[in-house]
């Protein structure tokens, strides 16, 4: 696994868990779903997580939760240029969830410096525009599309299967010029998957690291965990900061989570125990 992650002309060394705090400007977003999709609210939002102790911030103008219809590119670059703009100037690397090639690049243009893709940089001219740019690029694996993939999602083996799929798509994205230090891979946590597919790919996430990318756990508030807990949406931050906590000690090296203020004092408490300060 590298032990830097370089986006764009930052260079962010992975000797702890970094946190990237969730920017989500959409009115349907799982969790939070309209409360940040005012442009001044999701800025005003994103300092906060600042505050809080992010690393990174991942802006996302598409809703990709499970039943989650498709916007146009006009609607999604509405939503997130603004803000990627505001944000620019504060020196702190700014992601851009999308799968839209076109939003890719207006994002990258903007300020962005990760392109953080669900469909690992499979559609039409999104592994063109990744390696043209000198963003980091964020492989996520996902079965079937936002709209169907929770229906009924079957692997024969998840880790084996899921850790070929984002092999696969390392080795494409090395051969297409994205050199390792850029590339992040995701398992996809809630993303085609059944709880039991969720919990073998965090009792297993050390296999990702082999694959000689940093690895991102996004496990925050997902349904996997209110099927755990029986909690809400609402009232799963315990739960999430578990898991994030499981993520760490198995491999993970990017967080990808709500409660930012939480997860840091988490993983300060985890650091002092173990030593890792």
């Amino acid at each position: 696994m590298t032990t830097h992650l370089v986006c764009g002309k930052l260079r962010l060394p992975l000797e702890r868990p970094l946190l990237m705090g969730i920017v989500n400007v959409t009115p349907d977003s799982f969790t939070d779903g309209g409360r940040h999709f005012d442009q001044a609210q999701a800025v005003a939002h994103a300092r906060r997580l600042l505050e809080e102790g992010a690393d990174i911030l991942d802006i996302g103008g598409e809703s990709s939760r499970p039943g989650a219809q498709s916007v146009s590119i006009e609607e999604e670059l509405r939503r997130v240029l603004p803000v990627i703009e505001a944000l620019a100037g504060d020196g702190i690397p700014l992601s851009v969830d999308t799968l839209k090639p076109e939003v890719m690049r207006r994002a990258v243009a903007a300020g962005a410096s990760i392109i953080n893709d669900i469909a690992a940089l499979r559609s039409p001219g999104a592994l063109a525009v990744a390696a043209d740019s000198n963003a980091a690029v964020c492989l996520m694996h996902m079965q079937g599309e936002p709209g169907t993939m929770q229906a009924d999602p079957q692997y024969r083996d998840v880790v084996i299967e899921v850790r070929d799929f984002l092999a696969r798509r390392v080795a494409t994205a090395q051969a297409a010029g994205i050199a390792p230090e850029r590339i992040i891979v995701d398992p996809g946590f809630g993303f085609g998957k059944r709880l039991a597919h969720n919990l073998a790919l965090l009792r297993e996430l050390a296999q990702f690291a082999g694959l000689g990318a940093c690895v991102l756990a996004g496990l925050s508030r997902k349904s996997m965990l209110g099927e755990i807990t029986g909690r809400n949406v609402g009232l799963r931050e315990t739960a999430s900061v578990a898991a994030a906590l499981l993520a760490v000690r198995n491999g993970a090296r990017i967080l990808r989570v709500h409660d930012v203020a939480a997860t840091k004092d988490a993983l300060a408490v985890w650091s002092a125990v173990e030593g890792t300060e």
